[in-house]
Parts: C-alpha cells; sequence; structure tokens
C-alpha cells in the first residue's frame, strides 16, 4: 500500500511512533457471487481490497476509490460488514501504525477486473469455496460478507468494561 502524503508529513515530525489510523476494506462481489481480490506486490500474497481514508473523505467513498484504482472495478457500497481495531502493524523500516478498519460489503456494477496500478501484481474473482491462501482476517471478513444479515454482523467485545 502506498503511503499517503499525509502520513509522510506526520511522519515528519511523530517519527516512528504508533499513529492511530482509519482503514477501510472492500469486500467486492460480482453477480455470481464472486469476491474480487488482489495479489500484492509488497508482499505477493492475495488479499482483500483495502486502503486508508485521505483526510475528510467518507469511508464508503474511500472503499469505492480504493476498488476502483486498484482493479478498475466499479462498485457500490451496500452495508457495513464490520468494525475493528486491528493489532498494531510494524512496518519494514520501523513504522508502527494501528488501524481501526471498517469493513464494507459492496457490489460490483461495471469494470473489467485488471492490475490498475502500482501496488497489485495481480487480480480476480474467486468462488467463495475456492479462495486463494488468505490470511485469517481476510477468511474472517469474507465469511461475514457472505452472512445474510442486512445490519453489521460482528463486532469484537474483548474490553468491555462491566457495568453491573
Amino acid at each position: 500500500m502506498a503511503t499517503p502524503d499525509f502520513i509522510s508529513a506526520l511522519r515528519a515530525s511523530a517519527g516512528s511512533q504508533l499513529l492511530w489510523l482509519p482503514g477501510v476494506t472492500a469486500l467486492v462481489f460480482d453477480d455470481e457471487g464472486r469476491v474480487l481480490l488482489g495479489r500484492r506486490t509488497d508482499t505477493r500474497k492475495w488479499s482483500v481490497i483495502g486502503g486508508i481514508p485521505d483526510p475528510g473523505e467518507q469511508p464508503a467513498a474511500c472503499a469505492v476509490r480504493e476498488v476502483y484504482e486498484e482493479t478498475a472495478v466499479r462498485c457500490v457500497p451496500e452495508r457495513v460488514v464490520l468494525v475493528q481495531a486491528l493489532d498494531p502493524v510494524t512496518y519494514e523500516n520501523g513504522d508502527v501504525c494501528q488501524y481501526m478498519d471498517i469493513t464494507f460489503r459492496c457490489r460490483a456494477v461495471g469494470g473489467e477486473a485488471r492490475v490498475n496500478d502500482d501496488e497489485s501484481l495481480d487480480v480476480g474473482w474467486f468462488e467463495v469455496d475456492a479462495l486463494p491462501e488468505l490470511n485469517e482476517v481476510a477468511l474472517f471478513r469474507i465469511k461475514q460478507a457472505v452472512s445474510e444479515a442486512e445490519a453489521p454482523t460482528w463486532f469484537d467485545t474483548r474490553g468491555f468494561a462491566s457495568f453491573e
């Protein structure tokens, strides 16, 4: 994932210390029920599509933008699937980030899936029961997105205080 300019500016004064950042994941499904995935240039692994909203950008708009930028697919968000604080990540350069991710289920409405930027090696549609190797976070999100629930289907309850 390319580092947005506003984060580079923050890093100039904050150094490598932990930055708490918004993140968005878009799980895009086509009319056949297949999910859109991208193979990342940095890890060379298949992954769900996502990114960081620009300052002032709404999360759903970010999901649509990221999908198009990375895959040339046009999509529409249908619902929020989950909201989750992810574990901190330390990058090779020592920068530490922790993301508050909002995952959207989206529907493809146009475009042909193809590599559309320098962040992806490959993109493609996959049957949910025939996915390439993915990490557990991605698999869990896909599972939640195929759920028939019409409201957000999951949130992490760890850390809830008891007020009894």
